[in-house]
């Protein structure tokens, strides 16, 4: 029911979607050709011609909206994030579709040997009117859905067996899916401290012995059963007595304390299998990501070409020392790999005391190395990294083994920082956990980046990278 609650929820929002670029498809139109906000120097084209590009815009939007998780129910999404997702979402899409015109470019007539050229003030139109209209169709369609649960008398009443910490996180992430028409009566539990209390606004209605009754009497029509491991024995006469009610029976299992990821339930031969380590970056996400990944590392390298030399020529200037400065570090799935840096340190920096942590005026620091540091351009070289496939733009910091198996010790779950691939900044960095800050915060952050990643979270990342992240280090 969840599942199916939610494909209706995700098809009714791509359905607002492509509506609501369609109209701002014929708005753009109208406001360009018809109204003319802007001069027009070459007369009124074909609409014809125009009309041709719909369908790839039509299927090129959702797409993109899709890739950046905006049809994913998540309850921890506000509105303002939802609305920079469709922000990125329509950028992305019109960057690619103004890619197509300069690779598609129809003749103006069947015998003309001149290029027929779409309007670029119509697609800034479209794109701006597209942002506007997805994000206030979303919006209406969100109080839509609410309303038509709430009052259309489809709520599917449930009741919680367990009022612990697995009971009340249920309710919670039910009652934040509003859209999705459930309610939730009350629970059951046998503690009895918590007798006649309520918990998240929702009543204890009485003891495990009180189930078929309470079912009967309030009309119960979904039982999700919550209750810790140690009360196996409980789960057994639950679902033994709940069997022979007319009601659907959801097992919420007690694995939040070992879930190191996100949970998800996977088949062999019919046999469930729960997945305690699943993460979002996977299969096409992969792909994509990657795609990306080799378009920006080349078009960066290409746009910084140069001044690396430059940069480079400084370098040696200074102290007629090595340009690079090569390190191991640990990056996807455990693997080490040599990241490449500008050189910001004396020559053997690290000779007399090892492998240690940079700190604030490091005097090992060259004048230069300073300059560098405070605006993270010794990490350009990096880019090389990311083209290569050993990073990604995006991600955990990598840091080097020595750090690694002591940081693992302190927190079992570090290793999960690489279930992805490191990156050049990532969500802890653009929040200020870098360098010598808190381990537990940083992987904090990094889990949260791996758990939630989206295209969406990606272009957040890097666009916080370029407006925070350079001022912040200069400071």
């Amino acid at each position: 029911m969840i599942h199916q609650r939610q494909r209706i929820a995700s098809a009714v929002h791509l359905a607002g979607d492509i509506l609501a670029t369609l109209a701002a498809f014929f708005g753009a139109w109208f406001l360009r050709f018809e109204v003319e906000v802007l001069p027009l120097t070459k007369g009124t084209p074909e609409f014809g011609r125009y009309l041709e590009l719909l369908p790839v815009v039509l299927l090129l939007f959702p797409v993109v909206f899709y890739f950046h998780g905006l049809y994913q129910s998540r309850s921890n999404r506000s509105r303002v994030d939802e609305a920079v997702s469709v922000l990125l979402g329509v950028v992305l899409a019109t960057v690619l579709l103004s890619g197509l015109f300069t690779w598609y470019r129809p003749l103006q007539s069947p015998g003309s040997t001149e290029p027929f050229t779409y309007s670029r003030p119509f697609l800034a139109l479209f794109a701006l009117l597209s942002v506007i209209l997805v994000v206030a169709f979303r919006l209406a369609l969100r109080l839509l859905l609410a309303s038509a649960s709430l009052h259309a008398g489809r709520l599917q009443r449930i009741l919680v067996v367990g009022a612990g910490k697995l009971g009340l996180e249920v309710t919670q992430k039910l009652q934040a899916h509003r859209e999705l028409g459930f309610e939730v009566v009350g629970f059951l539990d046998d503690d009895p401290g918590k007798a006649g209390r309520r918990f998240c606004g929702v009543p204890v209605l009485g003891s495990l012995k009180e189930l078929e009754s309470t079912i009967a009497e309030r009309g119960i029509e979904q039982l999700f059963v919550a209750l810790p491991l140690e009360a196996h024995k409980k789960v057994m006469k639950v679902l033994q007595a709940a069997g022979s009610e007319c009601v659907e029976i959801k097992l919420v299992p007690d694995i939040l304390q070992y879930a190191t990821l996100k949970a998800t339930l996977e088949d062999l031969d019919g046999t469930p299998i729960i997945n305690l380590s699943q993460v979002p970056l996977q299969g096409w996400n992969s792909l994509v990501k990657r795609v990306l990944d080799l378009a920006f590392s080349a078009a960066g390298l290409l746009a910084l070409s140069p001044f690396l030399p430059l940069l480079a020529l400084a370098i040696w200037l200074e102290d007629r020392g090595p340009i690079l400065y090569s390190q191991e570090r640990m990056g996807l799935d455990g693997r080490v790999f040599k990241i490449w840096k500008f050189r910001s340190m004396r020559v053997d920096a690290e000779a007399s005391t090892g492998p240690v942590w940079a700190v604030q005026d490091d005097p090992r620091r060259t004048r230069l190395g300073s300059f560098l540091r405070r605006w993270s351009f010794d990490e350009l070289p990096q880019l090389w990294n990311v083209l290569v496939g050993d990073m990604s733009l995006v991600g955990p910091r990598p840091e080097r083994p020595t750090f690694v198996h002591e940081f693992k010790q302190r927190l079992p779950q570090y290793m999960l920082r690489h279930k992805v691939k490191a990156g050049i900044t990532g969500w802890a960095q653009v929040h200020g956990w870098r360098g010598n800050t808190s381990i537990r915060k940083r992987l904090e952050y990094d889990l949260y980046y791996i758990e939630n990643w989206s295209l969406g979270l990606d272009f957040k990342i890097l666009w916080m990278t370029v407006r925070h992240g350079i001022r912040h280090n200069a400071h």
